[in-house]
């Protein structure tokens, strides 16, 4: 269940993935699967070998890209998600989520 995103947001993201930019969106969320995170950075790119690339330089296995149609994506979490987005400079994020 996501939860604390706006929808513009959301749609700005929809349109940088479309678009084939490399985009990131951070929201709340709970899932029994994932006990201790409460939040998600899904890092999305239309362009799939873009996206792959960008996961490699992260050591993201390509097979943990969502490939849903419209929006691929990796969905970060725990280690993973605060260390890219420091890495990234997305500090309006890890600010809002309180992610440090």
């Amino acid at each position: 269940m996501a939860f604390g995103l706006k929808r513009e947001e959301l749609q700005r993201w929809k349109e940088n993935v479309r678009s084939g930019k490399i985009d990131f969106l951070t929201h709340y969320w709970l899932d029994d699967r994932f006990p201790g995170c409460n939040t998600v950075t899904k890092v999305g790119c239309s362009d799939l070998n873009k996206l792959k690339t960008w996961g490699r330089k992260y050591g993201l296995q390509e097979n943990w890209i969502d490939m849903n149609e419209e929006f691929p994506h990796y969905d970060l979490f725990g280690d993973y998600q605060i260390k890219i987005l420091r890495e990234e400079k997305q500090w309006n994020q890890i600010q809002r989520f309180k992610l440090e």
